[in-house]
């Protein structure tokens, strides 16, 4: 019997927020233990992910599902965040998941992005979702290597899936026009925004994908731009992690009053109820990405009407 898209939807949201319900904010460790920093040395050569056709290389920065999952606990079903490299030729090939939902990014260069069977060549900085359901294949066509992030959120706390379709998706037919959602980093977005989440100073944000993108407790994806001698927040969300990735300048990270020092590839996060600020300390301005899981689907709903998702739209 086949399962229309509309019913698995509704059927891994009832999950998602039954799940989500009990989840509880248990990070104990110090700030300094919890920030994930980029480093190429700890990335392991694979010669094919998912039938791609392969090589590439990464590491898990962050991970729900290892030992120390404790650590990496925010109380939402963020899954993983992973970091790493796609070589000339290599990709990662057509898959499906069915209880979490991906979304693959680039920092550098060019790649075939694929969602839903269709192919568009995408240029860095830029992301594309796979919702619930989708297939979803990335490939490096060019002569130059490519910097390469991978965002995971569950249904279910802790659990991943996956189908492979044995398509590694080379020399697909491309649309000129992606016929996917895209997640728009290039800053021609960006808008100015005064005293943002209770900062000082001008900010430049966008918010890249909106919660309607998605199925899961996964909320929105934006793109924020702290200039020097601006910050934003202090604020404390008590329905929403949220996961921030440093694309580049150096700053300060301050997280329920602990504050380190960040720069391009670190990753700090923020758990439930965590109040979060950022402030640029460097000549350039402090880029991050921001990825936000509400606690379950029902907060999700509540902020899709609130009026903080109002203004950000």
């Amino acid at each position: 019997m086949m399962i229309s898209r509309a019913a698995l939807a509704a059927a891994v949201l009832l999950t998602a927020s039954a799940q989500g319900a009990q989840a509880q904010n248990m990070v104990p460790a110090p700030l300094a233990d919890r920030v994930a920093i980029t480093n190429p040395d700890n990335y392991t050569d694979l010669e094919s992910v998912h039938g791609g056709a392969g090589p590439m290389a990464f590491a898990s920065l962050y991970d729900a599902r290892r030992d120390d999952s404790v650590r990496f606990d925010l109380g939402t079903n963020f899954l993983f965040l992973h970091r790493g490299v796609i070589y000339p030729g290599g990709g990662i090939g057509a898959h499906y998941h069915n209880a979490v939902e991906e979304m693959f990014v680039i920092l550098s260069g060019e790649a075939e992005f694929t969602v839903d069977s269709r192919t568009s060549l995408l240029q860095a900085p830029v992301g594309a979702p796979a919702r619930l359901g989708s297939n979803h294949a990335i490939v490096n066509p060019t002569d130059e290597p490519i910097e390469w992030l991978n965002i995971n959120v569950s249904t279910i706390p802790g659990y991943y899936d996956a189908y492979d379709l044995g398509d590694a998706r080379v020399d697909a037919e491309l649309d000129d026009i992606p016929q996917f959602i895209v997640a728009d980093l290039s800053g021609k977005k960006l808008r100015d925004v005064e005293n943002y989440d209770g900062g000082t100073g001008p900010v430049r944000v966008h918010r890249a994908l909106q919660p309607s993108v998605f199925f899961t407790p996964w909320t929105y994806f934006d793109h924020v731009v702290i200039p020097n001698g601006s910050s934003i927040g202090p604020i404390a969300k008590p329905g929403l992690s949220e996961v921030f990735y440093v694309l580049s300048g150096t700053g300060e990270a301050t997280i329920s009053g602990e504050t380190v020092s960040i720069e391009e590839g670190h990753v700090i996060p923020a758990g439930l109820g965590e109040t979060r600020s950022f402030v640029s300390t460097g000549d350039e301005p402090l880029e991050l990405m921001v990825i936000g899981v509400a606690r379950d689907m029902e907060t999700k709903r509540e902020y899709m009407v609130s009026d903080d998702a109002k203004i950000r739209r």
